[in-house]
């Protein structure tokens, strides 16, 4: 059994923007009982002894814990890399001079378009221009910034303007993943899957920007998964690399295992150690022994490991499925039905988007979150 690399810490589902692509469970109220500052410190040291290498600090938005700062001088107490994942709102001067005192490492900003209009729109608030004075502080305070796009049906037609974007600002790599239907971005699927023409035209756009800044920028694109001839592999396999704790403490493979219908192992109750090499939601799909056919002999098995289980449930009802992106599931149908609707002519330019809520926790609920 390998040792988790990465710990994404979920420190909060609370957020101040609404959108619809979010990968946040929809029962957020499951979760408004936040860890506290003591601990998280907890999670933290059980992580750096599991070898824990890197700390992504995400949500949610992670700026409305009152007591982050305290969290990342925790993190760089215990020579945790960090990376804070942030929709800048909140981001001001000062806060950022108290984190990079704290010994924060890195930053990764999310902008929803080129456009303010657009950003905004899909943001589900006024937040562009913040974004966009978050990212320069970001820049004179001398951490690298990572500037994060989720591509999808209503703004992939931009992604020359937004590595112009990225150019713009000074990021040192540019994230344009598509979006991966999980959460609120599963309610919304049929509005956010592009077609194969805008992933095309997308990607020879991508492919040169690479050549073009290899020197100054990285330039890092994610296909969405329903395009793929076989599935990418869960996190670099089920509880192998890494592991996500949730705001109320919850321990899941990744972030979107919340869905699947497996015993809860929570911090709260047990050690980390304990969790990550005993409990049901890590070894229920850890390895190859439990996969069934087509996986079970296919030369492929240790390299993708099945798919996505999170993506097979919820497109089977059965999380020991063959993820249906494989061309080679006999549940693959219930991709290309989805795909085929998506490049249909009649289908609508732009479909409803269902928001996600925006969310604050209720005064009281927790003395670390805002």
């Amino acid at each position: 059994m390998d040792s988790p690399f990465g710990l994404l810490a979920e420190l909060t589902y609370s957020c101040p923007l609404a959108c619809a692509y979010c990968s946040n469970p929809t029962n957020m109220a499951d979760y408004r009982d936040e860890l506290t500052t003591e601990e998280w410190r907890r999670v933290l040291g059980g992580a750096r002894d599991l070898g824990v290498l890197q700390c992504h600090l995400s949500g949610g938005e992670p700026l409305l814990r009152r007591d982050l700062v305290e969290i990342v001088a925790s993190a760089h107490e215990l020579d945790l890399y960090t990376n804070l994942v942030t929709s800048a709102i909140g981001l001001s001067r000062g806060k950022a001079e108290q984190l990079r005192d704290a010994g924060l490492d890195h930053v990764q900003v999310s902008i929803q378009a080129d456009d303010p209009a657009m950003s905004d729109r899909i943001a589900g608030t006024p937040s562009f221009r913040r974004k966009i004075e978050a990212m320069a502080v970001v820049k004179e305070l001398g951490w690298p910034l990572t500037m994060n796009v989720v591509l999808h049906r209503q703004n992939i037609d931009r992604v020359a303007d937004v590595l112009a974007l990225a150019e713009e600002v000074g990021a040192d790599r540019v994230e344009l993943a598509n979006t991966q239907y999980y959460g609120w971005a599963w309610r919304n699927r049929d509005a956010l899957l592009p077609s194969r023409a805008q992933l095309e035209a997308a990607e020879v756009i991508v492919r040169a920007a690479r050549e073009r800044l290899r020197e100054r920028m990285d330039v890092l694109y994610v296909i969405p998964d329903y395009y793929s001839q076989y599935p990418k592999p869960c996190m670099g396999g089920w509880a192998s690399r890494q592991l996500t704790v949730t705001p109320n403490g919850d321990v899941l493979p990744c972030p979107a295992a919340q869905s699947l219908p497996l015993p809860r192992a929570s911090v709260r109750d047990t050690s980390l150690e304990r969790i990550w090499t005993d409990s049901p939601v890590m070894t229920a799909f850890r390895g190859t022994d439990w996969m069934p056919d087509p996986c079970r002999s296919c030369d492929r098995r240790e390299l993708d490991f099945g798919g996505c289980r999170c993506q097979a449930f919820q497109l089977t009802g059965d999380a020991a499925r063959t993820d249906p992106v494989c061309h080679l599931s006999p549940d693959h149908d219930l991709v290309t039905q989805v795909v085929d609707a998506a490049n249909a002519d009649t289908r609508p330019d732009e479909l409803p988007l269902i928001p996600r809520p925006h969310r604050a926790l209720a005064s009281g609920t927790s003395p670390h979150a805002g």
